[in-house]
């Protein structure tokens, strides 16, 4: 198993090309099962979780054809079967997002229950609730999701809560829903409109994305189209959290700072000093950072997949950070590996309250999930001496070779592969 090891207190230097978003890249590659027509998809991360879709994709007969190292094409238009089945789906929960283009498309869909990181159940009852609403036949057997329709038909559904990958099935499925379809409370994460926009480009009908209201008018086909996934917010607020942690001054390139507003205003808020263009952001820091409070929030809040990678830069600030997750409620996994590089941290529910310390100091610890890692990976840039960090496949998740893009601007990293770790 990899491992990182990681020798703090270097300032960092450089430029970094941020790659596409994971989380607008998964549900981008489910839509392409809406069409027969051939999708080109460029700024596609090479990530574990969009291998593992690929494979979903090919398993059900969707053919895919890398045109170079971040673009595919893929074209469904010999699909041979309509089941998920839980050894791929096990692993990455995006998986139950072929759930409502087949159905769409094809009339059925059997798709296992999703696995994916361990924080919070994450249930998939708004997805169900959501296309029974589009008048499918949905049922839960034997651990499978098993829908049919003949067609789906427009409807208005409201969630319960405001759901990314709910907002994103019932825009794959309406879109050749009979009618017109409304989403009230509807997620407005730049991944859902960025999902939006690529099925608009496929000919779909759909107004209102990027609000809590969305309005799919059913089109009767879809068609092929030529796509470049929007770049990855977190990937972007993670490198700025690591050198506001390991001082230095970074330029951005390929990111889109638009998508990062909450973000941006607490990392200002912490001490750095940020600019912005159209595609690129520069940060510069050279003192201790500021302690922050957070609450993380739906888009356009404070983004949970932010949380711990801002609690790293709290554990060295001046002064005291209250964070309250009201997102998941096991969001807190990556404290007991922060306090064993010294960081003063205390756990009350959804609140963690951290009294910045002057300094960490290396240790051996472990990842815990995909965000949590990315945490460690910043405390430890910060941390005097030696730092292993341990199951850094949570890492290689959800960021494309992240120590070969802090290498490059000066971080003391390498990879430890599996034989000598």
């Amino acid at each position: 198993m990899d491992k990182l090891r990681i020798i703090g207190g270097t300032p960092l230097r450089g430029e970094i090309t941020i790659s596409g978003a994971k989380n607008a890249a998964l549900p981008i590659l489910c839509a392409v099962l809406l069409t027969s027509e051939p999708v080109i998809l460029r700024n596609v991360p090479a990530l574990n979780d969009v291998k593992t879709t690929i494979r979903v994709l090919e398993q059900l007969g969707v053919k895919s054809l890398w045109l170079s190292e971040d673009a595919i094409q893929l074209q469904a238009d010999e699909v041979i079967s309509y089941e998920a089945p839980y050894e791929l789906v096990k692993t990455m929960r995006a998986s139950i997002l072929v759930l409502g283009p087949l159905l769409a498309r094809f009339g059925q869909a059997k798709v296992s229950l999703p696995g994916g990181c361990a924080i919070g159940q994450r249930p998939v009852d708004q997805h169900i609730k959501g296309l029974a609403a589009l008048s499918a036949d949905i049922n839960v057997e034997h651990g499978f999701v098993v829908a049919q329709a003949e067609r789906l038909i427009g409807a208005s559904i409201r969630t319960d809560m405001v759901t990314v990958g709910g907002t994103e099935q019932f825009l794959m499925s309406a879109a050749l829903a009979k009618g017109t379809t409304v989403l009230e409370n509807a997620a407005r994460e730049p991944e859902v409109v960025d999902l939006a926009e690529l099925l608009i480009a496929m000919g779909a009908k759909i107004s209102g994305h990027g609000t809590d209201r969305i309005v799919i008018e059913g089109v009767d086909k879809l068609h092929g189209a030529d796509y470049t996934v929007v770049a990855d917010r977190i990937e972007a607020g993670t490198f700025l959290c690591a050198v506001g942690a390991a001082g230095g001054e970074i330029v951005l390139r390929k990111a889109a700072p638009q998508t990062m507003g909450a973000t941006l205003d607490k990392l200002i808020e912490a001490g750095l000093t940020i600019e912005t263009g159209e595609d690129w952001i520069r940060a510069s820091m050279h003192k201790r950072p500021r302690a922050v409070n957070i609450r993380t929030h739906e888009h356009p809040g404070f983004a949970t997949d932010m949380q711990a990678q801002m609690m790293a830069l709290n554990a060295i600030a001046t002064g005291t950070g209250v964070i309250v997750e009201n997102i998941f409620e096991n969001r807190y996994m990556h404290v007991p590996e922060l306090i064993r590089l010294g960081a003063d941290i205390s756990l009350d529910g959804h609140t963690a309250v951290v009294n910045g310390v002057e300094r960490l100091s290396g240790a051996k610890v472990m990842a815990t999930d995909l965000r949590a890692s990315a945490s460690l990976v910043i405390a430890a840039l910060a941390a005097q001496g030696e730092t292993i960090i341990d199951r850094i496949y949570h890492l290689d998740r959800g960021y494309a070779r992240m120590e070969e893009k802090l290498k490059a601007v000066g971080a003391n990293i390498e990879r430890i592969s599996g034989a000598s770790a």
